[in-house]
């Protein structure tokens, strides 16, 4: 038996175990804030109504120590985390004794062994990457797909889980995401298009998508608004029917060709100037021009209702309801504020003491000025930027306002082979912080109380790190 099925038949014998629970008892379910956390819940909740089970949700931005102790000291028996668990299982086994828990995830556990009232899924225990193989959702879509026929149409929201996590290569994805998108497909809940990989296509108009464009990047287009009108004019589209903006999906198919040929000319100096063709992700049942409709749109979607701590509204769009739908798409405006407010903060503050620069890093001390759950938003942003140099290491901070700084670690450019987590864990142990995230994309939690002893190890280490890579 191969490693799939190996995971797969555990998991089987992981929801017998969950068949047990007796339905008079009402389930503690916590899950992650971000759009793959998101996913992961809307799943499980879809399978507990389908089973008519009790539950209780809370959606959390980390697993800290504090928020360990507190759940554990609820009145219930049983307990489900989702997209988050595995890096704190030492924690959850000394305070969740004599509670049953289910540990749902796909982030790289912590070497622990684990009690007999621990059921831990995670696909690294059999020597699956979780970070690119399968998101936390597509673990609980494989965890709860058998209980119920309903849940099977659910697959597409596990996708949306995985690009929200960034999931997909340059072929698409590969294994357990492929499969649980084939399923999507069979399901007729998703069509995969061959298109622009360009974010927007739906709702925004076409020269704001260029302008906006830093991945892929569109020389003397991205970040210029004259620049990608003046663009749009040279291929022969026009950038307007009337007076009305046209968007991507107005196009017909000979101005789309013009768009790919121009865009590819602008970039014959970079390294691989055709891809900015991929794959597309479209929802069958979501009408066109909305932000549900690309699936990249609404993993940004749940990433603004999860980050402006309204994940409830990202779960009740996941389950299709229409009136939260229209709430959450206020929430996506918010969102949008939020991180046109951290850029430019960040460019107002770039010369000041709160952004160090040094060779091969940025740590950007962001203290209250910005919202502590976008600054992971803020690093990735930065890390797609034209104006900073491919291999720096951009660690972002923002005060949370409860006694914790949130920390984010990203690496400019495509050199994406270095394991951030581990780098970030390294520096927050020596503060007693606590680390998580994936190869890619890392964070931590720190206590406010440490940011500046925080900061002075992060030099040290960054600095080494950069050298290291350099010599390279």
């Amino acid at each position: 038996m191969d490693k799939y099925n190996q995971f797969k038949e555990y998991i089987s014998i992981s929801l017998e175990k969950f068949k047990e629970i007796d339905k008079r008892e009402t389930i503690r379910l916590v899950s992650h804030l971000d759009a793959d956390g998101i996913c992961a819940s809307a799943i499980m909740i879809k399978a507990l109504n389908t089973d008519n089970r009790k539950y209780s949700v809370s959606i959390v931005q980390q697993l800290t120590k504090e928020v360990i102790d507190g759940l554990s000291q609820e009145p219930y028996n049983y307990y489900i985390f989702t997209d988050l668990g595995s890096g704190q299982l030492s924690h959850i086994k000394s305070k969740f004794v004599g509670k049953h828990v289910f540990i749902l995830d796909h982030h790289q556990p912590e070497d622990v062994k684990i009690s007999s009232n621990i059921v831990h899924v995670n696909p690294h225990l059999f020597g699956i990457d979780g970070g690119k193989e399968i998101c936390g959702a597509g673990v609980v879509y494989l965890f709860v797909k058998s209980l119920n026929k309903k849940v099977e149409d659910l697959a597409h929201i596990a996708v949306i889980g995985s690009i929200g996590d960034m999931q997909e290569g340059k072929e698409g994805f590969s294994k357990l995401n492929k499969e649980i998108l084939d399923a999507a497909v069979a399901k007729k809940k998703i069509k995969v298009i061959k298109g622009l990989r360009i974010f927007g296509a739906q709702t925004r108009p076409l020269y704001k998508v260029l302008e906006y464009c830093m991945d892929p990047y569109i020389p003397g287009v991205s970040g210029s608004e004259s620049g990608s009108i003046q663009f749009l004019q040279q291929i022969g589209v026009q950038p307007k029917n009337g007076n009305v903006w046209r968007k991507l999906v107005h196009l017909d198919e000979d101005e789309i060709k013009k768009l790919v040929s121009g865009i590819i000319l602008r970039r014959l100096e970079e390294d691989s100037p055709e891809d900015v063709l991929g794959n597309v992700y479209i929802l069958n049942d979501e009408e066109k021009e909305s932000p549900f409709r690309d699936a990249k749109e609404f993993s940004t979607l749940l990433n603004a209702c999860g980050r402006l701590e309204k994940a409830s509204l990202g779960i009740g769009a996941c389950l299709g309801d229409d009136k939260t739908k229209e709430r959450a798409i206020k929430s996506l405006n918010g969102y949008k504020r939020e991180i046109v407010n951290a850029i430019n903060w960040f460019k107002d503050n770039k010369d000041k003491k709160d952004i160090i620069k040094d060779k091969g890093y940025i740590i950007i001390n962001a203290g209250s000025n910005i919202r502590g759950s976008i600054a992971g938003t803020l690093a990735s942003i930065l890390s797609k930027s034209n104006e900073i140099e491919d291999g720096t290491f951009i660690m972002s901070m923002a005060d949370m306002m409860n006694g914790y700084y949130k920390v984010s670690l990203r690496l400019s450019g495509r050199n994406k082979d270095l394991d951030l987590r581990n780098i970030v864990k390294r520096i927050s142990d020596k503060v007693g912080g606590e680390a998580g995230g994936h190869m890619n994309a890392a964070g931590a939690m720190i206590k406010e109380e440490n940011v500046d002893e925080f900061v002075k190890i992060a030099k040290q280490v960054l600095g080494k790190k950069s050298l290291e890579e350099v010599v390279h």
